[in-house]
């Protein structure tokens, strides 16, 4: 058996959901892609996949086997790439996870300029607002908004944005405008639950003075668009970033509160597991994100 070979099959057939579609993305027949998955199967003593007529999923042990074949298969690419005269950038696949709203906003007009530059690397993109484990969940670059950086991987800011406290007109023309941190305390809050602020906000007066505001939120969010949707519908107050609601603010939709108060800003940073052994194709990436956020980032212009 070709375990090679076999690794691609298998990990196509997981990435493509299906035996039919990794046979039509490898220009092979359906029964070779079964024969190779069932031949490594055998070599391994384990069932790597649960079939069903409708769907496809994977064992423990095919779990475990689709992370490690996978890198060992990017891997292989790369030192194609490497010891190959004429060739002259890197390939293969490049597994990125970044927040949500972010990566909607900010991210996805990026990700066609870099292909455009890059045609040989095969961008694999994941939006989520919870953080991933980048080295157990197999990805080669998060996208991260922090205000404490990343001890256990190896950070990139990319930029900064600022933390706005903020309210629509019709919300604060019902319930009146706070003037004070001890007044904010006793308006509807709309919380962003990924953040041990969600109801304990942390001001700063720009004195140096601070105040710690205890919120009673009406609705708690994992996104902040949804949080920011509800805000603009006049239903409370939130804090939000300016990646987020800089538009809103500018045009009027939302109307900044307490602004002689701040909350900390925080950062874009682009997160990879090492420095040590980077592929170039990762490196490429930061580099060209860091170039499209330099100077002052859209969200504040």
């Amino acid at each position: 058996m070709d375990r090679l070979r076999a690794f691609e099959v298998f990990t196509t057939v997981v990435s493509r959901g299906g035996f039919a579609k990794a046979a039509e993305a490898l220009d092979t027949s359906p029964a070779n892609v079964t024969r190779y998955v069932a031949e490594l199967e055998t070599h391994l003593g384990a069932r790597l996949l649960n079939r069903t007529s409708r769907r496809l999923s994977l064992t423990e042990a095919g779990e475990a086997l689709y992370e490690r074949a996978r890198a060992i298969l990017d891997e292989i690419a790369e030192a194609e790439a490497a010891a190959s005269a004429n060739v002259a950038e890197p390939r293969g696949r490049l597994r990125i996870n970044a927040p949500l709203s972010f990566g909607v906003r900010h991210l996805a007009g990026l990700w066609p300029q870099f292909m455009a530059r890059h045609p040989k690397v095969e961008l694999e993109i994941s939006l989520s607002d919870r953080v991933v484990d980048l080295v157990e969940e197999g990805y080669d670059l998060a996208i991260r908004i922090s205000r404490g950086g990343s001890q256990a991987h190896v950070a990139r800011k990319l930029a900064t944005s600022r933390n706005i406290v903020c309210a629509s007109p019709d919300y604060l023309k019902a319930h009146g405008t706070p003037t004070t941190p001890d007044e904010l305390a006793t308006h509807r809050c709309l919380a962003y639950s990924y953040t041990a602020m969600a109801e304990d906000w942390r001001l700063t007066h720009q004195d140096g003075r601070e105040a710690s505001v205890r919120m009673r939120p009406v609705m708690y969010s994992n996104n902040g668009d949804t949080a920011r949707a509800a805000a603009l519908a006049g239903q409370g107050v939130i804090w939000q970033p300016t990646f987020l609601i800089g538009e809103d603010l500018r045009e009027g939709r939302l109307v900044r509160l307490l602004p002689e108060w701040s909350l900390p800003d925080i950062d874009v940073l682009a997160v990879y597991p090492s420095r040590r052994h980077l592929s170039a194709k990762v490196r490429l990436m930061v580099d060209f994100l860091a170039e499209a956020f330099k100077g002052t980032p859209p969200w504040d212009r």
